[in-house]
């Protein structure tokens, strides 16, 4: 059920997610503008996996634990969503556990923190969603608090298990409650938005199309 959701959300795009939520109360889903695609793979999509980063001021004990923890119990199909506060000091993400990543089946990641190697990494077919991009090791200046708990990223509540999709457009995160719904919604919008395009292609006034579909 799980993967046979995330290929259905593969399909859609952010902004007609962002209406079905809106349309279904749940109208404070979407990550800023500053959250965006920092690699050529502009299209992410799967179960969200849950990290909270925090900025510290010295090298951990065990530095890393919980964020290679997090990618060595993610499932294939979750994508790593990262509240790191936007967080500019480092570098929280790179190739290697972009690599990682790829070899598992996990989907991407979206963090409200910075990546680095865009040398290596634009040439992966892993999507990476960030704030920017810092030569800086996290090592010593951000370091992974807490996995698999909800986490306030860009004022979006996201939790263990939730969805997500990003595009070209942004990031819009689909509570698990609703995830089902709001996906065959947004599937039957896109129906919908394919029949307004083509009448909208031949000429028909754009007043008359709205009225006949409520669709604009």
């Amino acid at each position: 059920m799980t993967l046979s959701l995330i290929e259905d959300l593969q399909s859609l795009y952010s902004a007609v997610v962002a209406d079905v939520l809106d349309a279904h109360g749940y109208p404070n889903q979407v990550l800023t503008p500053a959250v965006r695609a920092l690699t050529p793979v502009t299209r992410i999509a799967g179960r969200i996996f849950t990290l909270k980063a925090e900025v510290v001021d010295e090298v951990p004990e065990r530095p890393y634990e919980l964020e290679m923890a997090a990618i060595d119990t993610a499932a294939r199909g979750d994508v790593l969503v990262v509240d790191a506060n936007h967080d500019q000091s480092c570098a929280f993400w790179g190739e290697l556990l972009s690599t990682a990543c790829l070899a598992k089946g996990i989907g991407g990641v979206v963090m409200t923190g910075c990546t680095r190697d865009l040398w290596a990494l634009n040439q992966l077919d892993f999507p990476v969603f960030g704030i920017g991009a810092s030569p800086a090791d996290s090592k010593g200046r951000l370091d992974v608090t807490g996995i698999r708990e909800p986490i306030l990223i860009d004022g979006v509540i996201a939790r263990q298990g939730d969805y997500i999709l990003g595009d070209l457009d942004g990031v819009v995160i689909i509570p698990e409650a609703v995830a089902s719904e709001v996906i065959a919604a947004a599937k039957a919008k896109v129906a919908g938005e394919n029949t307004v395009r083509e009448e909208l292609a031949a000429g028909v006034p754009v007043g008359e199309v709205f009225r006949k579909h409520g669709i604009l």
